[in-house]
């Protein structure tokens, strides 16, 4: 093998090198920054459904359209994973009734 040769070989995997740990920065970065959107988006799911649940609860019902909106953002939510803390909270939304209640 030539000198020639050999210094390609070098700088082809001198290069080769390179590129790759540039890859490798860039997926973790990547990673990384799926995450953060990922945990933001169940973040605002999470405070959107606990708004719908208190302003729904102090009214003591909820209506149909209200149930449905507040079950998408839920199936968003769970989709995301970890939603330990908002399933009393799902229990208790779809614990109220759909009707308001009549005046006695």
């Amino acid at each position: 093998m030539t000198l020639y040769q050999i210094l390609s070989l070098v700088g082809v995997g001198g290069i080769m090198g390179a590129m790759w740990k540039y890859s490798f920065n860039f997926m973790k970065e990547l990673r990384t920054e799926n995450q953060a959107q990922k945990l933001g988006i169940q973040a605002l799911l999470r405070a959107q459904m606990i708004t719908e649940f208190n302003y729904w609860s102090e009214k003591g019902f909820c209506p149909i359209w209200a149930r449905q909106n507040f079950e998408n953002l839920w199936i968003q939510y769970e989709t995301l994973g970890q939603n330990g803390v908002m399933s009393d909270i799902h229990k208790k939304f779809l614990d109220l009734p759909i009707k308001e209640k009549e005046a006695s």
